[in-house]
């Protein structure tokens, strides 16, 4: 499996394309806010000779969902995420408006809705180049911030939930600082140590580190 970071937007937010040995593709978090990041994602996928099969949002904060109309109108695919943020679409346009950032499209949607204990298959379920993401549900930074875990590969797309020595911000609509650290600590503390955290701003990181090292959860 093969993992493409792209930094994008005044955030700088990270957007991650997977993909597999046949050549199938996801986006994570598609952050891409004018038209030069737009053309680097996009050639990204062409030059490589990828498939798009779908967008996965962790959540709806306008820093991973710029790109989203984007890649649905090039390529046909459909985005993925939990229904429960999707009040952060709609407050897209004043967002965008009170960070000076255009919209360059339509606001997206949630068009596939994601729950805890769904499977998200890169590739045909059961091909050998098959690859399987199991979706966490991880509240508190925003109230349907989910997390991505793929076990053959030992890593996590956490989104915003936890970062190299520190963790998602709590004072954003919906945010809840006891339940972000609930979550990290049942679900994710307890993944292997090994564990790969590609995170949705900053470095990657691990598990072992963070419960070592994290001055919140350590």
């Amino acid at each position: 499996m093969n993992i493409k970071a792209f930094t994008f937007n005044p955030f700088q937010e990270n957007t991650y394309v997977v993909s597999n040995n046949a050549g199938d593709a996801l986006v994570i978090d598609p952050g891409c806010s004018n038209p030069q990041e737009e053309a680097r994602l996009h050639n990204y996928l062409i030059e490589e000779g990828l498939r798009l099969q779908c967008i996965v949002n962790t959540h709806l904060h306008i820093d991973h969902v710029l790109g989203n109309r984007f890649l649905e109108e090039t390529f046909g695919v459909r985005s993925m995420a939990h229904q429960s943020d999707a009040f952060w679409l709609e407050r897209l346009p004043e967002q965008a408006k009170m960070f000076g950032i255009p919209l360059l499209r339509d606001v997206p949607q949630v068009g596939i809705p994601l729950v805890e204990g769904d499977r998200i298959w890169l590739g045909k379920e059961g091909s050998p180049e098959a690859e399987c993401f199991d979706v966490f549900e991880v509240p508190g930074h925003a109230p349907g911030h989910i997390v991505l875990y793929n076990a053959n590969n030992a890593c996590l797309f956490a989104g915003d939930v936890l970062f190299k020595g520190s963790i998602g911000r709590t004072d954003l609509i919906g945010g809840n600082y006891e339940q972000l650290i609930d979550g990290i600590r049942s679900k994710l503390l307890v993944l292997p140590e090994d564990t790969d955290v590609f995170c949705g701003h900053g470095p990657v990181t691990s598990i072992g580190k963070e419960k070592q090292h994290n001055p919140f959860i350590s």
